[in-house]
């Protein structure tokens, strides 16, 4: 049983998703994995370590007549390897172009689609089931894909990534593609890149501190704690709205949806459309000085206290045990 992976990467190296998706394909009974990278060919290192993943076969495709980041050309990219390899399966991660390219392929093929998922495995009736938290966390749910062909995008972090302790390099198969006509519609007259730092991408960390009305205007603890951690900052929309911090770091049903193994929210009060974006996360510490806060209905770890007091305390306490 062959399942396709889309790899996500910088040009050079595969991104924490990528490793994460592998780790669970490999994981199907049966499955042979075959990974899907677009762009300019990657290095021996970044082959090795697909396969250290669990890639048997690494497909390689160019893309002619339009630019490759294009969801449209993404999707023409998978049908055509999906075709060829004839997989039922299709792993993306759950980020806003994941979501997009499922959606295309969805139209294009009749594929069923499951977004935001934690879990993927195999029933005893051979379908694929994937497991997700809908509702703002409420509900926890089973989703059957019943046709020949589906897509799962998997949230962040839903995996622990693991390589194999011995892993042949996977055979590479060179593909060009024609860009569809929805893709050559589009010129692409610049690209910006995302400014570059030190902590991890919202969408992709493990350890996520966010930043509520409660911080009133100063990140600095929140930012400190996250560096202690080796976290990403993140905020609350009122945060953003106020311009205490960018939008791009906006956790919510409007802004960016996580899935950490570790939640911190600094003054967050946990009101429903942000509860909505880190449903997900598997531990949530909060920090309030509202004891009736609605975050504390649903925290994990309670602190009743001033923030400006308790989070330069928690990273003083991190770093020393840190050493």
């Amino acid at each position: 049983m062959n399942v396709l992976v889309l790899l996500d990467h910088d040009g050079a190296r595969l991104r924490p998703t990528a490793r994460e998706l592998l780790t669970l394909a490999r994981g199907l009974p049966g499955a042979q994995v075959h990974a899907v990278w677009i762009g300019a060919a990657p290095g021996g290192e970044t082959r090795a370590e697909a396969g250290a993943h669990g890639a048997a076969v690494l497909h390689h495709v160019l893309v002619d007549g339009a630019d490759e980041h294009l969801t449209a050309s993404v999707a023409e990219v998978l049908e055509t390897v999906r075709t060829e390899v004839g997989a039922p399966l299709l792993l993306v991660s759950s980020t806003f172009e994941g979501k997009e390219v499922a959606a295309r392929l969805a139209v294009r093929t009749g594929a069923g689609v499951v977004t935001g998922a934690g879990a993927v495995e195999r029933d005893a009736e051979g379908r694929f089931v994937a497991g997700k938290t809908v509702l703002a966390g409420t509900w926890t749910t089973r989703c059957a894909l019943t046709g020949p062909f589906g897509v799962v995008a998997v949230a962040p972090n839903s995996v622990r990534a693991t390589p194999l302790p011995q892993a042949p390099e996977p055979a590479v198969v060179e593909h060009r593609v024609q860009a569809p006509a929805a893709a050559r519609a589009v010129t692409v007259h610049s690209r910006e890149l995302r400014p570059t730092s030190d902590r991890p991408a919202l969408a992709e960390a493990e350890v996520v501190v966010v930043g509520g009305r409660g911080v009133e205007g100063d990140f600095s603890a929140v930012e400190e704690l996250a560096d202690a951690l080796g976290g990403a900052v993140g905020a609350t929309r009122v945060a953003t709205d106020e311009g205490w911090i960018g939008h791009e770091a906006q956790v919510g049903q409007t802004g960016v949806t996580i899935s950490p193994r570790l939640y911190v929210g600094a003054g967050v009060s946990g009101a429903v459309h942000h509860r909505g974006g880190m449903a997900a996360s598997a531990t949530v510490v909060a920090v309030n000085s509202d004891p009736d806060a609605p975050i504390f209905e649903f925290a994990d770890y309670g602190i009743v206290g001033d923030l400006t007091e308790v989070l330069p305390a928690l990273s003083a306490e991190v770093r020393r045990r840190r050493g």
